[in-house]
């Protein structure tokens, strides 16, 4: 299980993040800053509302919530079973 252990805004819509393993790095979530319930983020000073909640999840408020596994895979490029190991066997164990 990945912990993040740190997050703050920068500008432009991005995050930065820290694990507990060491890891860090910056998130551009640009891309979604028009999109649907993404566009409160444009309100002043709710960007830099964000948090880490008692689930792990990088969050704003309960509509905007980002899972820590899955920000974790995108700053290091890792794949669903090196992040999850057993999550594909477990897939797997399902469809047999």
């Amino acid at each position: 299980m990945i912990r993040p252990t740190e997050v703050h805004t920068r500008t432009g819509y991005r995050i930065w993040l820290r694990y507990a393993d060491g890891v860090d790095g910056e998130i551009d979530l640009s891309y979604l800053a028009v999109k649907g319930v993404f566009n409160i983020w444009d309100e002043p000073g709710y960007l830099e509302e964000v948090h880490i909640t008692s689930d792990r999840a990088i969050a704003w408020d309960d509509d905007i919530e980002f899972c820590a596994d899955a920000l974790n895979m995108q700053l290091t490029g890792k794949s669903v079973e090196e992040v999850m190991p057993g999550v594909k066997q477990t897939v797997q164990s399902r469809d047999a």
